[in-house]
């Protein structure tokens, strides 16, 4: 090969590997990787504040024991969060195997489609049990599509990243979350200020479901415009792409998935206790499974609106300093912290301490929790991806991710309801802590990721 040749030969290979790394600007990613994931966590929100407050009356009976009705309701809000690794799964083998691109664009459309259908049922006096059934259908299917979603975001955020901005671009899906939940709840606050109990079970509740049809457009001509991932191309052209990447998946990373399972799993625990369960427990009378607190829907809504954009700033804090210091640094403090809040938070939210309508009390609750949760949170959209290696990332950190969601979240606003019904408000704060626990040990047992090389 004469100098010529070889000097071509070099300037043609740095060609390809700028193509390969031409990254979307920061505005394209963020769009994709924010949007398309507030969308999927307003449908999945929606649900939520749903599943506490209406479909009790709705799809079960309440009239006999209400109490029964809403662990019942709270059972079917537990059935996507089932699905969720099977969604992994599925749309994992396709994101690494065919780009995140497209599997985005799918898993918005699965979700857009059973939230907007959960809008449209019939009630349980119409049909009888088979609304109910055809409810947890349509739940499982909200499931599936939010499994294969919050992994592809934040592969589209971290892998278009500079390499000391990962964390800080991982916030961008993260943000989603707050921003999903005020939307959901900002809906439902609205809906509520011209609506009495009456209109909101009449056809009230069904209009944040229906408006999920609104935004799904929305993020679907974002994503449809984005490019694929630098890294993801630059896989294909190294032919490092694999056949069967759950199979690598669990041969080679069986250990980072269970860290990644546990490590995210005290943030579900955290988000569901404060934005489900406590929205049950101070709206609610003892004899409906409530702790008394005397506040109405509407004021227990302005309250999450409030403390939500304290969870969005603090996600951003949290990636800044997990940029700076690291990410398992950031996170075992959060986890000490969240070993130390779930032991004070009951003191806020017993009656007998604090009254009833305590705004200061609850106010206090929610903000402080949703600050360690931004905290817990924030890093975790760097921090999984980086456990595992380009070519089954987008299946390795969708596994840990969504099984985390049965571990600390599928049957959190159940169990808590159930446990403070029968062992009162401190034995919730007991189950934090211990998810808080193991938390601590997945951090400690995983390695400092913050200076890997993405590439590999």
């Amino acid at each position: 090969m004469t100098a010529v040749e070889a000097t071509a030969g070099a300037a043609n290979a740095l060609a390809g590997k700028a193509k390969a790394m031409a990254r979307d600007s920061v505005k394209t990613v963020i769009a994709a990787s924010m949007v398309g994931t507030a969308i999927e966590f307003y449908d999945f929100y929606a649900y939520g504040t749903a599943a506490a407050n209406y479909f009790p009356s709705i799809f079960f009976s309440d009239k006999e024991n209400p109490t029964v009705a809403l662990l019942i309701s709270l059972l079917t809000f537990a059935i996507a969060f089932i699905a969720r690794p099977l969604g992994s799964l599925v749309f994992g083998h396709f994101g690494d195997r065919m780009g995140r691109k497209t599997t985005l664009v799918v898993s918005l459309m699965t979700m857009g489609v059973g939230t907007f259908l959960i809008g449209c049922l019939p009630t349980y006096d119409q049909v009888g049990v088979g609304a109910v059934a055809v409810l947890c259908l349509l739940r499982f299917v909200q499931g599936i599509g939010l499994g294969g979603e919050w992994s592809g975001a934040a592969l589209v955020a971290t892998e278009n990243a500079p390499e000391d901005k990962r964390a800080l671009y991982g916030s961008f899906p993260e943000l989603g979350a707050p921003i999903g939940f005020f939307l959901s709840n900002g809906t439902y606050f609205v809906l509520e200020s011209f609506n009495d109990t009456d209109a909101m079970i009449a056809w009230g509740w069904r209009v944040p479901f229906l408006l999920s049809a609104v935004l799904v457009v929305v993020g679907l001509v974002v994503r449809v415009h984005m490019e694929e991932t630098p890294i993801f191309r630059m896989a294909q052209q190294k032919k490092q792409v694999v056949k069967a990447p759950i199979v690598e998946v669990f041969r080679k990373s069986w250990k980072q998935v269970l860290q990644a399972t546990f490590l995210v799993a005290v943030t579900y625990t955290l988000f569901y206790t404060l934005a489900t369960w406590s929205l049950a427990w101070g709206t609610k009378t003892a004899a409906n499974g409530g702790g008394d607190l005397g506040f109405s829907n509407q004021e227990y809504l302005l309250m999450l609106m409030i403390s939500i954009c304290v969870f969005a700033l603090f996600i951003v804090l949290s990636c800044l300093y997990a940029d700076k210091i690291g990410r398992r640094r950031v996170l075992m403090f959060s986890s000490c912290a969240l070993v130390v809040f779930a032991a004070l938070f009951p003191f806020l939210l017993d009656p007998s301490v604090v009254g009833q309508r305590n705004w200061v009390a609850n106010l206090v609750f929610l903000c402080v929790g949703f600050a360690l949760m931004g905290i817990a949170f924030g890093p975790i959209g760097a921090f999984l991806p980086e456990l595992f290696d380009a070519n089954v990332r987008y299946s390795g950190s969708g596994i840990g991710y969504n099984l985390a969601a049965i571990v600390g979240a599928a049957f959190v606003p159940t169990v808590a309801t159930w446990l403070s019904k029968n062992f009162g408000v401190h034995s919730v704060g007991l189950y934090l802590a211990v998810m808080a626990v193991c938390c601590l040990v997945a951090v400690v047992t995983c390695r400092e990721t913050k200076d890997v090389d993405f590439t590999k």
